[in-house]
C-alpha cells in the first residue's frame, strides 16, 4: 500500500486480517526508513503498530476520541490520519511534530510532552460528552510506566466513582524509556503469566451469551479467570478502583485485539483493556534495547544500528560529565545517593546504577515523589543527587518549594536539558525552570559554562551540603576533560574577561558564554564578557562595578520573565541606580521545534542577529 495516499482511517473497515497484517508490515518498514533519516521516537512507535491500526479499525476517529499519553508514540496514528507524506519533515523546523498536535489534524484531540495526563483529560471529555447527551467513545492509550504516575491514579480514582464511560488502553510493554520499575510492574507481570484473564462482569456475560460462539468464549475465559483468581491473583487493581478489566491481550494479534476492543466498545461501563506489546518490535536493535537508547534516536544506519553522525570521540555530554563526577565522589563518600525519575540512560547514570546499586534509586515516572524522596534522604543525613529534565521538573515545583527549599535541605538537583532542546519542541524546551526556581528562598542556582566549574560546584555542594544546590546544564556535548578537580566554587561569584577599553558589556551564562566568546573573538567590537555562573545569588559586588557609561546587555536563552536580566534590573532599581539594560531572551510565548540554530534564529537570538543588534546599540550610544 502507498501510505502517502491515506487520507483518513475509514479505509481500514474494508480490510481483512491478512491485509491488516500487510499494512502493519508496510508501516513498520516506513517508520524505520523515515526515522533513520530524521531521527525520532522509534521503538515506542514500532511497538504500537497493530494496536493503533486496530483502534482505528474498531472505532471511528475523529468522532471517537483516540489519543496517546505523552504522544511520542502517535506516529502510526499520524500515518493513518493522512500525514505520511509529511514524515520527511518530522520534528524539523515548521514540520510535522513528534507529538500529537491539535493544530495539525482534527484527529489529534490531545497533546502533551510528558506522561500521565491523558486519563485526566479523558475523564473530562467523557463527562462533557454525557452532559451534552452525545454518543462517542473516549479512548486514551497509556503506558504501563505512566499508569502509576500520580495524576493517572488520581484520574483512575475519579473515574471509578462516576458513571461516565472511558475505554482505557493500557499499553504494557514493560518499559518506560528504560525498563519499568516498581510494584505495579510486578503486578502486571503476574497477570501476564496468568494467561488470558478476561473480565467484564455482567456486560461481558451478556455480550458473549448471545450466540454459541460467544458462549464458548465466555465459558473458556470464565474457567481461565476462575483459575487465575483462585490460583494466582484476586481482582485486579483496576476493579478495586471500580473500573472493569479486559486482558491481557496480545498487542500484535489482530484477531485478539479486534475481539477485545469490540467487547470494550459494547460495555456499558468504563474498562481497562490490558494490551501486551513489544517495544521496538520489527527492528532487532530496538527490540533488544533495555536501556532506552532507541526510545528517542538520532538518524541512524538501518543495516547495523549505528548513529550516522556520532559525537566526536573527544566530546561527552553535559549529563555524563555530571554523572561521572558524582560517581567518582561516591567511591569515597558513602553518604552520596543518586535518584532519577525513570531517566537512568537520559541522565547518563547507567554506570552509577551498575556500580552503586544500593545507593541509586529509579523511582519511575514520578517527579513529585522523586523530589520529596530527595528531601527525606537529606533529613536522614544523606547527600542526595537527583537529575531531572528541566521540562519534567515543572511538575515537582511544589515539592522543591515546600519540601526542600522551605526546610532549607541540603541536596543537589541537576536540572538537565536547560534552554532550547531542538526537535522535541515546545513541550520539552527548558526555558521555564529559572522562572519558577528564582523566587524560592534558600536555593543556590548555578549554570556553569565549562567542565571545571561543573566539578567545582558539585564539590562545593558535597563539602557544605547546607542548602538546595541547583546545577543547570544544557542538552548537547562538551569537550572531555579528565582533569581531577578538588577545589570548590565560591558561591555567587562571577568572572570577567575582555577589554579594559570595552565598548559594551555582555552578561551571559552557561554554554552561551562560550558561543559569544567564540563569535566575537574575530569581530571589530571590543566586548567585556561576564560569565554569570550563579543565577542566585548574583555577584552584587561585580554588578556595582559594572555601572559605567557603556551599554549593558544580558543575553539568555530562557524566558525573559523572572530571568537574570529582570533580577539585575530589579537590583539596580532598588539601589536607585539608573542603568539601562538591554535584555535578549525568549519573549512571552512557546518556542518552535527545529535545530538549535533554527530556533535561535526564529527567536532573533542567533549570533549574527545578536551581532547586528549589538552594533545598533553601540551606534545609538555614539550618537547620543
Amino acid at each position: 500500500m502507498d501510505l502517502n495516499k491515506i487520507k483518513d482511517p475509514s479505509f481500514l473497515k474494508e480490510l481483512d486480517i491478512r491485509q491488516l497484517n500487510q499494512l502493519a508490515s508496510d508501516i513498520r518498514e516506513f517508520l524505520i526508513n523515515n526515522i533513520s533519516k530524521t531521527g525520532g521516537h522509534l521503538s515506542s512507535n514500532l511497538g504500537v503498530v497493530e494496536l493503533t491500526i486496530a483502534l482505528h479499525y474498531v472505532f471511528n476517529s475523529p468522532k471517537d476520541k483516540i489519543f496517546f499519553d505523552v504522544g511520542h508514540q502517535s506516529y502510526v496514528h499520524k500515518i493513518l490520519t493522512g500525514r505520511a507524506s509529511q514524515f520527511n519533515t518530522l520534528r524539523k523546523y515548521q514540520g510535522l511534530s513528534g507529538f500529537q498536535k491539535r493544530c495539525e489534524s482534527e484527529h489529534d484531540v490531545w497533546e502533551a510532552g510528558h506522561s500521565s495526563t491523558a486519563l485526566s483529560g479523558a475523564v473530562a471529555m467523557a463527562i462533557a460528552r454525557d452532559l451534552d447527551k452525545q454518543n462517542f467513545s473516549v479512548i486514551p492509550v497509556i503506558g504501563d510506566a505512566a499508569m502509576v504516575g500520580g495524576e493517572s491514579l488520581e484520574a483512575l480514582n475519579h473515574l471509578g466513582s462516576i458513571n461516565n464511560k472511558v475505554i482505557i488502553i493500557l499499553n504494557d510493554n514493560q518499559m518506560a524509556i528504560g525498563k519499568s520499575v516498581g510494584g505495579f510492574n510486578d503486578f502486571l507481570s503476574s497477570i501476564r503469566l496468568s494467561g488470558t484473564y478476561n473480565n467484564l462482569k455482567e456486560d461481558y456475560r451478556n455480550i458473549t451469551s448471545k450466540n454459541k460462539f460467544g458462549k464458548m468464549i465466555f465459558n473458556i475465559s470464565k474457567r481461565v479467570k476462575d483459575f487465575v483468581k483462585h490460583g494466582l491473583i484476586d481482582d485486579t487493581i483496576f476493579e478495586d478502583f471500580g473500573v472493569d478489566y479486559l486482558g491481557p491481550v496480545n498487542g500484535h494479534d489482530f484477531d485478539d485485539l479486534i475481539r477485545v476492543l469490540n467487547l470494550a466498545k459494547a460495555s456499558k461501563t468504563s474498562v481497562v483493556v490490558h494490551v501486551v506489546t513489544k517495544k521496538g518490535k520489527g527492528y532487532r536493535y530496538a527490540e533488544n534495547d533495555f536501556a532506552g537508547k532507541w526510545h528517542g534516536i538520532a538518524p541512524f544506519n538501518i543495516s547495523d544500528g549505528t548513529i550516522k553522525n556520532p559525537e566526536p570521540e573527544d566530546k561527552t555530554t553535559w549529563s555524563k560529565l555530571v554523572a561521572d563526577h558524582i560517581e567518582k565522589k561516591m567511591a569515597s563518600d558513602q553518604d552520596i545517593v543518586a535518584i532519577t525519575p525513570a531517566m537512568i540512560h537520559g541522565s547518563a547514570m547507567d554506570s552509577i546504577f551498575v556500580h552503586y546499586p544500593d545507593r541509586s534509586f529509579d523511582v519511575g515516572i514520578a517527579e513529585e515523589h522523586a523530589l520529596t524522596f530527595t528531601a527525606g534522604l537529606s533529613i536522614a543525613h544523606k547527600k542526595p543527587f537527583i537529575s531531572v529534565y528541566s521540562s519534567f521538573l515543572q511538575r515537582a515545583y511544589d515539592q522543591i518549594n515546600h519540601d526542600i527549599a522551605r526546610m532549607d535541605l541540603g541536596c543537589l538537583i541537576c536540572v538537565d536539558r536547560c534552554g532550547f532542546v531542538g526537535a522535541d519542541g515546545p513541550t520539552h524546551h527548558g526555558v521555564f525552570d529559572l522562572g519558577i526556581l528564582n523566587p524560592l528562598p534558600n536555593v543556590i542556582i548555578c549554570t556553569p559554562s565549562n567542565s571545571k566549574d561543573v566539578k567545582r560546584f558539585i564539590n562545593t555542594y558535597l563539602k557544605y551540603n547546607d542548602h538546595p544546590y541547583i546545577l543547570r546544564i544544557p542538552r548537547g556535548s562538551i569537550e572531555i576533560d579528565d582533569t581531577e578537580v578538588e577545589e570548590i566554587l565560591p558561591i555567587g561569584k562571577w568572572s570577567v574577561e575582555g577589554f579594559d577599553d570595552h565598548e559594551i558589556t555582555i552578561i551571559s551564562y552557561g554554554q552561551n558564554v562560550n558561543m559569544i566568546r567564540d563569535f566575537y573573538k574575530d569581530k571589530d567590537i571590543k566586548i567585556r564578557l561576564v560569565d554569570a555562573k550563579f543565577i542566585k545569588p548574583m555577584d552584587f559586588e561585580l554588578l556595582d562595578r559594572l555601572v559605567d557609561d557603556k551599554p549593558l546587555i544580558v543575553y539568555e536563552t530562557e524566558l525573559k520573565i523572572n530571568s537574570l536580566s529582570s533580577n539585575i534590573a530589579y537590583y539596580y532599581s532598588q539601589k536607585g541606580i539608573l542603568k539601562r539594560i538591554y535584555s535578549f531572551g525568549v519573549d512571552d510565548h512557546f518556542s518552535v521545534q527545529g535545530s538549535i540554530e533554527e530556533i535561535l534564529k526564529d527567536e532573533g537570538l542567533d549570533m549574527e542577529s545578536f551581532y547586528q543588534k549589538v552594533k545598533e546599540i553601540i551606534d545609538e550610544k555614539r550618537e547620543n
